[in-house]
């Protein structure tokens, strides 16, 4: 089994979602593979990865004010500040969601469906460029 590892930047502009599919699959076309898996890690510990429907931004806008609504800023028992009113409450959103998908492929092409995208989910309240560890390994 061969292994093949890239790592790149995305970059979101404050609390949203940025889909990346393009960049995980532009990896699997230079990794030269045709089936195996690819893990998707993200470097960081106040974001996370979500595999999500791509057809309608208005499930992304409902899906970041739910978990805004469950993890609000501002909590008065939190203590872990230093970076802002956003610091802890994007860890714990972190920490509830994921830091790792990982996808199948097969004929050199990325199993997901059709309204499938992956997409960085930045928590912080300002802009960022995030490290995304992409490993494939297969054949």
């Amino acid at each position: 089994m061969a292994v093949y590892t890239k790592q790149i930047q995305v970059s979101a502009s404050g609390k949203s979602t940025k889909e990346f599919t393009d960049q995980i699959e532009a990896g699997l076309r230079s990794s030269g593979m045709r089936e195996g898996c690819v893990t998707v890690f993200c470097c960081h510990t106040s974001c996370s990865l979500v595999i999500m429907e791509n057809a309608d931004p208005s499930a992304r806008r409902d899906l970041e004010r739910f978990i805004d609504r469950l993890v609000p800023e501002n909590d008065p028992d939190f203590t872990h500040t230093y970076e802002g009113a956003d610091d802890m409450p994007s860890h714990i959103k972190m920490a509830l969601t994921r830091t790792v998908e990982v996808i199948p492929f097969v004929d050199g092409r990325l199993c997901l469906g059709t309204w499938q995208e992956v997409f960085l989910w930045e928590h912080r309240a300002r802009s960022h460029n995030r490290r995304i560890v992409l490993s494939y390994q297969g054949e």
